[in-house]
């Protein structure tokens, strides 16, 4: 077979944008791939910044993507993060006979754990997780406020070595629930998001780092990505970003500035990282992000056996780190001519697996 190295990102164009943004629907965020197949992987992710200063992170593996021991496993991961920056996290898999997944909506089941949803009031889903291992637990309720949104057709084509599909549910939701710790049940509120993944192909592969996020203003929503791929795919870069204004998104793009810099070396993920990064859409909007503390810091090699922490340094090639970081923002979005200056505070969040 000649080896094709093309990146296809399915905009709808003509260039690298969307020119009608349709509302996601609920089936988008069902299960995609085949559980029979080996090399194919899916997860539904969420996250919340709560009021109380927590931060908590949950995953529903299908097939878990990152390499390593558990790689094609089924599971559900649950991280907290405390405001004294505390970190607990759970990570449990489970055989297949616990897994269960609607192709036709957001529903899943592992083990006890669950995923569902429903219509709101409004029109804009309501979500349920409920999660409970090994002392950690959350039942959490998201109320969508933005239009479920993809970027083009969803999915990007790295020629013929395969594809990644990005669906964003929901980029803000309202959050209210139960978090539990031991005996400990504390009731939280917040802000919260939701994306889903699935591919076909081992993304360290192809893939040196990517960085994505989201921001929340008081009347707009951003959530962005930022893939630096390798040689093996001519260094491609895939960029994607969507602006909603109210409920309504009102930009889906690929073409846009992503500037890095103020680079800053972190002992703990053994990588360096920007510690401002400027986002410009022109016409449209700027954000620029400036770290103001880092939530979490991860040499990823740790989570490895030592022999496979050989491998992926010596054979791979692969130094994998990562970060969950607090950043102020500073957001102007340009409407009807006019500049509207809005900012706040975000997390967003960078893996590395060749140094930037």
């Amino acid at each position: 077979m000649t080896k094709n190295t093309e990146v296809n990102e399915g905009w709808t164009g003509p260039g690298k944008y969307d020119t009608r943004i349709k509302v996601l629907p609920l089936s988008e965020d069902s299960l995609h791939i085949d559980m029979n197949k080996r090399g194919m992987y899916e997860w539904w992710y969420f996250d919340a910044h709560l009021d109380n200063g927590y931060t908590l992170v949950v995953f529903f593996y299908a097939k878990y993507p990152n390499p390593g021991l558990l790689q094609g496993k089924i599971g559900v991961e649950i991280t907290l993060i405390k405001p004294d920056g505390k970190r607990i996290q759970k990570v449990v898999t489970y055989s297949k006979s616990d897994f269960s997944a609607s192709q036709d909506k957001p529903e899943v089941t592992i083990g006890k754990n669950k995923l569902r949803v429903e219509k709101g009031t409004n029109e804009l889903p309501v979500y349920e997780i409920y999660v409970n291992e090994k002392g950690l637990a959350c039942h959490i309720i998201y109320k969508a406020e933005v239009n479920g949104w993809k970027p083009g057709s969803g999915l990007s084509h790295f020629g013929n070595m395969g594809y990644f599909g990005w669906v964003v549910p929901f980029a803000r939701a309202k959050v209210e629930g139960t978090i539990t710790e031991g005996n400990n049940t504390i009731e939280v509120t917040g802000i919260g998001y939701h994306d889903h993944n699935w591919l076909n192909f081992p993304f360290q592969s192809i893939i040196n780092y990517w960085m994505w996020g989201r921001i929340y203003s008081e009347n707009f929503t951003v959530s962005y990505a930022f893939i630096q791929c390798n040689e093996k795919v001519a260094n491609h870069q895939v960029k994607v970003l969507m602006l909603a204004e109210g409920q309504d998104v009102i930009l889906s793009t690929g073409e846009f500035d992503f500037l890095q810099a103020e680079f800053s070396y972190n002992t703990k993920a053994k990588h360096r990282f920007p510690e401002q990064i400027t986002i410009h859409a022109a016409d449209a909007m700027k954000v620029v992000l400036k770290v103001k503390k880092i939530l979490e810091a991860q040499d990823m090699l740790l989570n490895f056996n030592p022999v496979f922490r050989l491998l992926a340094k010596y054979l791979m090639r692969i130094q994998p780190g990562y970060f969950r970081l607090v950043s102020d923002f500073e957001l102007d979005v340009t409407r009807a001519g006019k500049i509207v200056k809005e900012t706040g505070a975000t997390l967003h969040e960078i893996v590395i697996f060749k140094p930037l």
